[in-house]
Formats: C-alpha cells, structure tokens, sequence
C-alpha cells in the first residue's frame, strides 16, 4: 500500500487559514468591483481573450460561438457548426486562443461531435477567425474521447509558455477509464497544436497505442479546469463526488488515484492510496460537501494586492470565486472567498483574466439568463 506524499496533503477550505493570516490578508485585500459586461446568455462554458480587447465564448447547449468586439458588442460567428452534439454535461465546451491568435487567427474548441451509425465521441477542433466576421473549421486535432450520456464530459484547454496545448478529460462515468492508459478519459493530454500529435516529451510518446502517446497524467475523474502557474508548472480543478473537489499540481506520468471500480463506484476515496504504485493526493480538496470547483485561473497583477498570485476558482453548487493561496511547494496558506463574489450571481463556471488584469467569470444558471461578469480592484 502507498502511503500519502506528506508534501501533497490536500488542505479542506475549512481548515485551510488561521486567524492571524485571516486578519493579514484582510487588510492588504481590495474591495473589488463587479459589473454585466455580457447578458442573454445560455449555459456559457469558456472565454478566450482575444488582442484588442475582444473575446470569444462558447454557449453549450446553444452550440453558439460567439465574439465579443472591443467596443462591447456581441455578435454571433458560428450557430450549431456541422457535427457538434450536445446532451447533459456535454456540448460545445472550452475554447482557447492560439498563443499566437495575431499571426495565424487560430483558436481551438473542445466539444461532443456525432459522427456514423449515431455515435458520439468529444473532440478537439482548430478553427480560424477570419475578418472577425466568421469562422472556419480547419481540424480536428482529437477524437476518440469516450461519451456516453453526456456525464461527466468535462474537457478545459490550455497552454503553457512552451506552446503544448493541454486538454483535461471527464471519465463519462465508466469506471474503468481513469486507470485505463488506453483511453483519453479522465487524463490530461499533451499535444503538439498545429498537428495533434503527443508532445515531444510526454512521458508515454513511444508507446504503440496513440492515445497512451498523448497522456501526461491519469486517474481523474472529471476535469473542469486548467491553469498555467508562472514558474510552477500546470494545475488541474477537478469535480468530486459528494466530497473532496480537488486542486492537482500535475507531474509528468503521474497518477491521481481515481478508480471507482467495479461499476462506478462513488464511496471510492478521490485518491486511492490502496493502489499499486505511487499515487499523487491533492493540493487543495473542499472535504464534504463539495462546491463544484470548475474553471480556474492564476492571479496577476499588483492592483490585486494579497490575491496576487493566488489561484481564482470558480464553483457551480457553491456559486462562488474563491481565491486560494499557496506556496512556491504547493502547500495551501490560506483561502478567500469575497463577499462580492459568493451567491449574487448563481453557478459560476470559468474565469479568466484579460491582458489589463481583470478577471472574467461566467454564469451557468440556463434558461438565457447568464453573463458574463468583469471584476476588477478598486483603486
């Protein structure tokens, strides 16, 4: 049996501060300022931020992708594209700017896809925007991601400063594929973005089987979120069952320890230890009950005082963004969650931060009352 890496132990959001760093972190914390910048919405999975203040967002259920222009208007590009499929938890889910969207107008979505004989798989997809007026389907970089019902169809993009697209995967509740190196569900991937190919130091890239070649870690559950921390690596937030959303610092090959197995078993610990091998425990888990942590993004900027540097998480069931803190080994120092960001605005899903700072969160209430909200300190 493997035992917990002491220096991994995840922190539970109720025992994660102590009272003198709660009164440290209060007094240097800004008051932040919280506004609609975006309504009339539908289920809005992602933001990318775009050069000349604009964005691209993607609507779930609507299949909807849309661009918000530089001088607030928002305007449809793509209205269910060819091929996209949607049901529960699945549908047309995290995009991402190209880190080099001013030369080549490339973005990347992930989304449920149907394909022959009524089968449906998730896939990723490059685009380019073309005029800002539309967009055009250019490939499909990842297929074969296993859905079933549509639960548990979790799929979040990001890069990292060396240009590696990182894709994290739902389980769709099969038992099986966390522990399964043949199947792209409940991993994060690695990939080359212009071919779809595994990066070129992943820690499987000469195994025989194509999808092992693009894994860089196993044993999730169901990922809802990426971060790129500056100078220590990509992190992962991660749905629980009815206990411990996790927060993951990634290592190469690493192990998560989910294996609900046999069936689908959700008494299974988040991190089971019990497993042959080594298995990494999470930096930070909510304990019971679990807030439904989702997108994630690292903090920038000194206008954000003590959330500077700290990692922005948004929660659906906890309708919040909590600001975690943490050290440069990864040990949780405390955790916030402001007041102007917990429960006025429903389900929260992702946040971004823009190139002047501030951050991006949207709502995932349904029924075309979501937007997206802008929060920035006050001065």
């Amino acid at each position: 049996m493997t035992t917990p890496d002491p220096d991994a132990r995840a922190v539970p959001v109720d025992q994660a501060t102590q009272a003198p760093v709660r009164a440290q972190q209060r007094r240097s914390a800004p008051a932040l300022r919280v506004r609609t910048v975006v309504r009339g919405l539908d289920i809005p999975w992602d933001i990318a931020v775009l050069p000349g203040q604009r964005w691209l967002i993607t609507e779930r259920d609507r299949e909807r992708i849309l661009l918000r222009t530089k001088r607030g208007r928002t305007k449809v590009l793509a209205r269910t594209p060819p091929g996209i499929w949607h049901s529960g938890e699945t549908g047309l889910m995290s995009i991402a700017a190209d880190p080099r969207f001013g030369r080549n107008h490339r973005f990347y979505t992930c989304h449920g896809a149907r394909f022959g004989g009524g089968r449906h798989d998730i896939r990723v997809v490059a685009w380019k925007l073309r005029h800002g007026r539309s967009v055009r389907r250019v490939d499909t970089l990842v297929h074969g991601i296993q859905i079933t019902s549509g639960r548990h169809g979790g799929c979040r993009i990001r890069f990292s400063p060396d240009g590696a697209m990182w894709v994290g995967t739902g389980d769709s509740a099969v038992g099986t594929n966390p522990q399964n190196r043949r199947s792209l569900n409940g991993k994060v991937l690695r990939l080359n973005r212009f071919t779809g190919r595994a990066w070129r130091t992943n820690p499987w890239r000469h195994a025989g089987n194509r999808h092992r070649r693009l894994l860089f870690t196993y044993g999730h559950r169901n990922v809802q979120g990426l971060a790129w921390r500056p100078g220590g690596g990509m992190w992962s937030v991660e749905h629980g069952t009815y206990r411990d959303d996790e927060v993951n610092r990634l290592v190469k090959g690493g192990n998560y320890g989910w294996n609900p197995v046999p069936g689908y078993d959700e008494s299974k610990p988040m991190t089971d230890f019990s497993l042959p091998g080594r298995q990494i425990g999470a930096r930070w888990r909510s304990g019971y009950p679990t807030i439904a942590t989702s997108g994630a993004t690292w903090v920038k900027g000194k206008r954000w005082g003590t959330y500077r540097g700290t990692l922005a998480v948004a929660a659906l069931k906890g309708e919040r963004v909590t600001f975690i803190r943490f050290t440069r080994s990864g040990r949780v120092r405390w955790v916030r969650t402001p007041g102007a960001l917990h429960n006025d605005y429903g389900r929260l899903r992702s946040v971004v931060q823009t190139a002047g700072g501030a951050l991006l969160v949207t709502t995932a209430n349904g029924g075309g009352s979501d937007r997206v909200i802008k929060v920035t300190p006050r001065r």
